[in-house]
């Protein structure tokens, strides 16, 4: 079938949002990712500087959002659909712009971890946040302050003039710049092309922080896998440590469940290397997301087996949810960091979503390096490198297309 891009709706049991605080947010963030001098001054100078870079020390001039409760009823969200053969792409563009799943459908399997409720928690720098999906982190270390809310939508033309995007847009407010997100699904793709740009129209250099979250389900056998063989650990304890990947302490960290509390673990890619991170279940299959080099971070986030971690995955949907762990890409090396962008400039670049399917005995193999290079080699003979940089390349001259309409029209 030809790509198509349709409105529909989903229905979901969901708390109620609730209102804005008219209260201006006048206190400073408590922000966890912090680090002080000490630790800043055993970094790497370039990431040095970016930590102490650009730090937010208040929301305003948005809103918080702390009005939720616990209490759902059914509720119906707008959303809009991209699909071909392959793939069904629904994105919710009330909340935020989130993919809210990934359906591949020549396996009937769902490549995040989908959400069965709607129930915000206080997780984004403004208060409200929900988990599942993949979700646009833009603005300030930490989940958006859009987390929560509308994004302009519309149809444009997909590169090639055939067929359409649908562009996603809005002006993040803490740091004052517009961005915009352009889906698309070439015809008989199995990945899903995600073209991103934040912009900076001021006279001056402004903070800028991206990072994608992927949302993927946190089975006991799935591994991620990413180019590297170190990673920055931060455990929310102020402090970052730089481990090997993939066993730490007697551990295999790249399993999720091997991590007992929550914690963050950022990637070492090497700047030569092609840009990916993969997670795969026990039979070797699993979602894998790649891009072009500018956005160079790979993180892998956790929740932990613990009690404490448990106890979150139940708050965050309903006891007896399979949980969730996180695989992220980002403009910097953490989240800890933001990078300046100069008057006038901008940042591009290309995302691809999609399944991947590997050899088990290979990717849960005991040799890292190997596991690495087979699922690279996977990845390579299922959506080429030099085929993301020729899709960025077809998307950039329709980055400034003019909508046509509402998609779905």
């Amino acid at each position: 079938m030809a790509t198509t891009v349709r409105r529909s709706s989903l229905t979901l049991p969901a708390a109620p949002l609730g209102p804005e605080n008219p209260l201006p947010a006048l206190l400073p963030l408590d922000e966890a990712h912090s680090l002080n001098a000490a630790e800043r001054a055993a970094l790497p100078p370039r990431m040095a500087r970016q930590v102490g870079y650009g730090p937010l020390r208040s929301v305003l001039p948005t809103r918080v959002l702390d009005g939720y409760g616990r209490e759902r009823t059914p509720a119906r969200f707008d959303t809009l659909v991209l699909e071909n053969d392959q793939l069904r792409v629904t994105v919710l563009p009330g909340l935020g712009g989130r993919i809210a799943s990934l359906f591949h459908k020549p396996d009937a399997r769902e490549l995040l971890y989908v959400n069965p409720v709607f129930q915000p928690a206080d997780f984004a720098l403004n208060g409200a946040w929900f988990s599942g999906g993949i979700e646009w982190n833009i603005g300030a270390t930490g989940h958006t302050t859009l987390s929560c809310a509308p994004l302009h939508a519309a149809r444009v033309p997909a590169p090639g003039g055939d067929g359409a995007m649908v562009r996603l847009w809005e002006w993040e407010r803490l740091r004052d710049t517009p961005f915009q997100v352009d889906l698309w699904l070439p015809d008989d793709s199995d990945f899903l092309y995600v073209g991103a740009r934040i912009r900076n129209p001021h006279h001056r250099t402004v903070p800028v922080y991206w990072w994608s979250n992927i949302a993927v389900p946190e089975d006991p056998g799935t591994r991620v896998l990413a180019p590297a063989e170190e990673t920055w650990y931060f455990a929310y304890e102020r402090r970052l440590r730089r481990i090997p990947v993939p066993e730490w302490e007697g551990t295999d960290l790249t399993y999720p469940l091997h991590s007992r509390f929550p914690a963050d673990y950022f990637y070492e890619v090497p700047d030569d290397s092609r840009k990916w991170i993969a997670s795969l279940d026990e039979k070797g299959q699993g979602l894998v997301q790649t891009s072009t080099d500018l956005l160079r971070g790979r993180k892998l986030f956790v929740w932990g087996a613990g009690p404490g971690g448990r106890r979150w995955q139940e708050w965050l949907t309903e006891p007896g949810t399979p949980g969730y762990a996180e695989i992220q890409a980002g403009l910097a090396r953490t989240q800890l960091e933001h990078l300046p962008l100069e008057a006038g400039g901008e940042l591009a670049w290309l995302e691809a979503y999609g399944p991947l399917a590997a050899d088990p005995e290979a990717v849960h193999g005991a040799d890292w390096s190997a596991a690495r290079a087979h699922t690279e080699r996977r990845l390579e003979a299922a959506l080429p490198r030099g085929a993301v940089e020729a899709a960025y390349a077809a998307w950039r001259p329709y980055a400034d297309a003019e909508p046509e309409g509402a998609p779905g029209d």
